[in-house]
C-alpha cells in the first residue's frame, strides 16, 4: 500500500463522515448529498461533528437602560476607592484567631484544625507612625475595611466577610498601632462552632 492510495480524496471525506458521526447508508443512498468540501479545501475543522453556529446576545438586565452594569455586579467597597489619593497605604497585618478549650488542645472533640476555615476572628494590626488617636476615621463594612487618617489610608477588601456590628478596636499609642478585631460572618458557623 502506497501513500497516495492511504490519503485519498474519497477516503479522507469518508473519515469525515465517520467522525461527524454520519451513517454510512446515507452516503450511498443520497445523490443529493453534496460533499462537504473537495480533498484540496480540506482542513482539521472538516473532519469531524459539525459545529453548529451559536450567536450570543447580551441583554440588559437593568431597568434603566442607560446603566452599564448592576449594583449586584460592582465588588463591595469600590465606591471608596479613590485612585488619586496621595496618601500612602499604612503597613498592616493580618491574623486569625481561635477560641480554644481544653477539649480541643487535648482531646480534639470539636473537630478544630489550625486552619483560617476554623478561626471566628480577623485582627487586623495597622501602623499608623505620627498619629493621634482623635484623628482616625474607621469604616467596617462586610467585606471591606476603609481607614483614613491625615497622612495615610487604607482600603482593605477583607478574606471573609464579616460582622460590622460586633467589631472592636483599641489604639496602642506606645507602639503606634491601631488594633481591629473583627467577627468572621460565614453561613454555618452556627453548626460549626455550636456550644454543646
Amino acid at each position: 500500500m502506497d501513500m497516495d492510495s492511504l490519503f485519498s480524496g474519497s477516503s479522507l471525506q469518508s473519515l469525515a463522515r465517520l467522525l461527524r458521526g454520519a451513517p454510512e447508508e446515507e452516503e450511498d443512498d443520497d445523490d443529493d448529498v453534496q460533499p462537504c468540501c473537495s480533498v484540496g479545501a480540506m482542513t482539521p475543522a472538516s473532519v469531524g461533528p459539525v459545529k453548529k453556529e451559536t450567536t450570543s446576545t447580551f441583554q440588559v438586565k437593568s431597568e434603566n437602560k442607560k446603566t452599564i452594569w448592576n449594583t449586584e455586579e460592582v465588588p463591595e467597597g469600590s465606591e471608596f476607592d479613590d485612585t488619586w489619593d496621595p496618601r500612602e497605604k499604612p503597613e498592616y497585618e493580618i491574623s486569625f484567631k481561635q477560641h480554644v478549650g481544653t477539649e480541643d488542645v487535648f482531646f480534639g472533640m470539636t473537630g478544630k484544625d489550625p486552619s483560617t476555615a476554623c478561626c471566628e476572628d480577623i485582627v487586623i494590626k495597622i501602623k499608623l507612625p505620627e498619629t493621634k488617636y482623635s484623628d482616625i476615621t474607621l469604616d467596617i463594612q462586610d467585606k471591606v475595611l476603609d481607614l483614613r487618617t491625615p497622612k495615610k489610608k487604607l482600603l482593605l477588601h477583607l478574606p471573609y466577610p464579616v460582622n460590622s456590628k460586633e467589631g472592636r478596636a483599641r489604639f496602642l499609642s506606645e507602639e503606634e498601632i491601631l488594633e481591629v478585631t473583627l467577627r468572621v460572618s460565614r453561613k454555618l458557623d452556627f453548626i460549626n462552632f455550636s456550644d454543646g
